[in-house]
């Protein structure tokens, strides 16, 4: 009776980050070309502005994103996905990584998915650029 009366409960929601160690060097790896990028750029006697913003806006990013999931939750009003993705495309989307995990938000939105990871991708390109294509796609810019 009180085996069958477990298995009629509705499934219990697993804590904490899946695949937390796969998710965390998949970050580290992300981080490198702008941490590479941004030092390259400040000690060859240019601007330190984008190593400095980087983490700025990811706490930014992150606390928008805990805001939201303290919104959805009380069911208040929500902060828009063009909020939350032009923070990323500032700089935050290491912020909004994490907190996508942490907070478990935002990460079943297909829609949402294809464009922060379209976000991505384009710091990505542009650090590549920079560091071994000699900026030249950021010329046209």
């Amino acid at each position: 009776m009180v085996e069958r009366a477990r298995s009629q409960r509705a499934p219990r929601r697993e804590e904490g980050v899946r695949n937390a160690r796969l998710k965390r060097l998949v970050l580290v790896v992300l981080c490198l070309l702008p941490v590479l990028g941004g030092l390259r750029m400040g000690l060859s006697g240019g601007n330190w502005l984008p190593l400095a913003m980087y983490p700025v806006v990811s706490l930014v990013s992150l606390l928008l994103y805990w805001q939201d999931k303290q919104q959805a939750r009380t069911q208040a009003w929500r902060t828009p996905e063009k909020v939350l993705h032009a923070s990323e495309l500032l700089g935050g989307w290491p912020g909004a990584l994490l907190a996508q995990q942490v907070f478990r938000h935002k990460t079943r939105k297909v829609s949402y998915q294809v464009v922060c990871w379209g976000i991505v991708l384009v710091h990505q390109v542009f650090w590549v650029d920079y560091l071994f294509l000699t900026g030249r796609w950021g010329a046209l810019i």
